[in-house]
């Protein structure tokens, strides 16, 4: 028997090498259910997830000894599927993007609001696949008739390919591998475009609109969901194609 399920609370394991930042997260993940597991470097991160097993991983990028993409590469080369959550600086796109293809389940940008951060952390748990890699590390997605090529960023419908914008084929993207999860725009704003600030929030409702409309949505809606006052989901169910 584990230690999780001796005690029935979920493990995390930390890896950041501030410790003002640590020294504050650490506490509040225990506060909210979380025993936390801290390494200050990729190297002691690789250790600690080797012994202690943990359910999530949240892992800065910038790190000495091992940054956190690296540490990410070694533990997906070894098989290990469990959750990971980065956290990365405004700015860095590219880095962004590289991570979620080298099987970053999800990124948070600093500076960031704690409450965000466990909301991420509990949604990669969520979408967590009982014996195997999970969507976001899926080549290929599919939900009803909607097919996602993830490497070549094509996406069909019922067979017939679709014109997107490559914002639009991101935010598709995103959606999909999040199945039921719900986004405010301003996550969407900082996990997709790197921005912080609100007034940026109707980019996010132009793209939906485009994917809407693209997609044949209208009354009752086939794959995206407004939820009132708060974001968007996909509704539909999606498996690994």
């Amino acid at each position: 028997m584990d230690e999780r399920s001796a005690n029935g609370r979920q493990k995390l394991l930390l890896v950041d090498d501030a410790e003002a930042i640590t020294s504050v997260l650490a506490p509040f993940f225990e506060r909210n259910g979380f025993d936390v597991v801290v390494a200050a470097d990729g190297a002691a991160g690789l250790d600690a997830a080797a012994q202690h097993r943990p359910d999530v991983m949240v892992c800065d990028v910038m790190m000495p000894v091992m940054d956190g993409r690296q540490m990410l590469r070694c533990v997906r080369q070894r098989g290990d599927w469990t959750p990971v959550v980065l956290l990365t600086q405004h700015g860095e796109a590219a880095d962004r993007a590289a991570a979620i293809d080298e099987g970053a389940d999800d990124y948070v940008n600093k500076p960031f609001d704690p409450g965000e951060l466990l909301s991420r952390v509990r949604g990669v748990l969520r979408r967590q696949q009982v014996g195997g890699q999970r969507l976001t590390t899926a080549s290929v997605l599919v939900a009803d008739g909607l097919r996602m090529d993830r490497d070549s960023h094509r996406a069909t419908l019922d067979g017939a390919e679709l014109t997107l914008t490559p914002r639009a084929a991101m935010l598709l993207d995103y959606l999909m591998a999040r199945p039921g999860e719900l986004h405010t725009r301003d996550q969407l704003l900082s996990a997709l475009w790197g921005y912080t600030f609100p007034t940026a929030t109707r980019a996010v409702d132009q793209r939906v609109s485009e994917l809407r409309r693209v997609l044949g949505e209208s009354g009752v809606p086939r794959f995206i969901e407004t939820v009132p006052n708060a974001g968007y989901r996909f509704c539909a169910a999606v498996s690994r194609g």
